[in-house]
């Protein structure tokens, strides 16, 4: 497990990011109701399966910030490490969320800052960050760390296909 302290960052110390071990991905269900209303949590917990397999080790996590000494998360980033045609390996960072009653800023601070920690550990020449609502706080942050709009996130649902993926069958 990766596990990094943010010390020469903005955020406050104290804060830790650290990828979330396979097990604990119920523990972020909260935060991600916050940001998705509708999703449930079997669903949730399917996809965090995937994303956190041993198998991907290296390819793709769930990142968490923590404020210690408290155990439960106060934000986090999907992330995949990907190629790109005109980039080479690139960081996908997607759904960042930062959740904290006193003050969201330095949660964001942390995220942000990991995220390039996590480009650099993964070989990654750059990070392509997916942030829906361009004038949400984190697309602010991004841009204040040297991140720029590249396009456009397009999205259009597809009628008639399953958006969960069907049940495995039981041997």
């Amino acid at each position: 497990m990766v596990h990094t302290m943010l010390q020469d960052a903005a955020p406050l110390p104290g804060l830790y990011c650290e990828d979330l071990p396979p097990g604990q991905a119920g523990t972020v269900f909260p935060l991600l109701r916050e940001a998705i209303p509708g999703l449930q949590l079997p669903s949730w917990l399917r996809f965090a399966r995937r994303v956190t397999s041993p198998r991907r080790a290296g390819q793709s996590g769930i990142m968490v910030v923590r404020r210690a000494p408290r155990p439960m998360p106060c934000g986090l980033f999907l992330w995949r490490r990907d190629e790109d045609l005109t980039h080479g390996a690139v960081l996908v960072a997607e759904h960042l969320i930062a959740i904290d009653l006193l003050d969201t800023e330095p949660v964001m601070a942390a995220l942000v800052t990991e995220l390039e920690r996590l480009a650099q550990r993964l070989g990654c020449g750059g990070i392509r960050t997916m942030v829906i609502e361009p004038d949400a706080p984190f697309a602010t942050r991004l841009l204040a760390a040297g991140h720029a709009s590249e396009g456009a996130a397009m999205w259009k649902p597809v009628e008639g296909a399953q958006a969960e993926p069907p049940p495995r069958k039981r041997k």
